[in-house]
């Protein structure tokens, strides 16, 4: 039976293990050239992206700091609705992951800078179906592009990077069609704000968010857009 590590048995782990398993990761964050080919300003009101890559309670967590998103909503993406929960996702076979959907403006930030967040802070996208410390398909590395044009800028940055070298080992992002987006469970939505001082968030999490404020100071705001409007604890 293949290994699958779920968010909530992550937090079983001691504080040290974990770090040793954060400490361990292939990748760490810096920054990227922005895409050569990008969406222009547009004067629409909201556009939204899809993406996963590992935990969605880290990857909500960023995106909630990034200036021009106006919602970032955790949730399942690449399966069947009815598979869409967070028993049967963390069994690893259902060809959901961890998703977050983000509502952004367009006037305001660009889809591909969004994805220049995504594989320098967010996330590792040379690690294959997991992102330290959590293991299976349901933690793999996915872009899910809503347009041809979502699709052409993802490829093409992924190209770009590679050719660029920016990382040590070959990006295994995948990038597929947007089938479905399914919210998931109310108690993981804005986890990050409400259990910061969690082993799990700390540990693994924590370091992203300071990543992207010491990297991309301008896009970075420090007052997070949350789904709910329950004041932290």
């Amino acid at each position: 039976m293949s290994l699958v590590r779920t968010c909530a048995m992550a937090l079983s782990l001691s504080v040290s293990a974990l770090a040793v398993s954060a400490a361990c990761a292939d990748e760490q964050p810096r920054p990227l050239p922005p895409p050569a080919l990008d969406t222009p300003q547009s004067a629409d009101g909201s556009q939204v992206v899809v993406l996963s890559g590992g935990c969605f309670w880290g990857m909500q967590g960023v995106f909630e700091h990034v200036k021009g998103v106006r919602q970032v909503v955790a949730g399942y993406s690449g399966g069947a609705r009815n598979t869409a929960n967070y028993q049967d996702v963390s069994e690893g076979n259902t060809g959901h992951a961890e998703s977050v959907q983000i509502t952004f403006d367009p006037r305001q930030i660009s889809y591909g800078e969004l994805l220049r967040v995504f594989f320098s802070v967010a996330e590792d996208p040379t690690e294959l179906n997991r992102q330290s410390p959590d293991e299976g398909t349901n933690y793999r590395s996915n872009i899910f592009y809503a347009d041809p044009a979502q699709e052409r800028i993802a490829r093409s940055y992924i190209a770009q990077l590679g050719h660029a070298h920016a990382f040590s080992k070959p990006i295994v992002t995948r990038v597929d069609k947007l089938t479905g987006f399914y919210p998931a469970e109310n108690y993981h939505q804005d986890y990050l704000i409400h259990n910061p001082d969690s082993a799990y968030i700390v540990i693994n999490d924590m370091p992203k968010i300071a990543a992207l404020k010491r990297i991309y100071p301008a896009m970075y705001r420090d007052a997070p857009v949350m789904v709910s409007m329950r004041p932290p604890s």
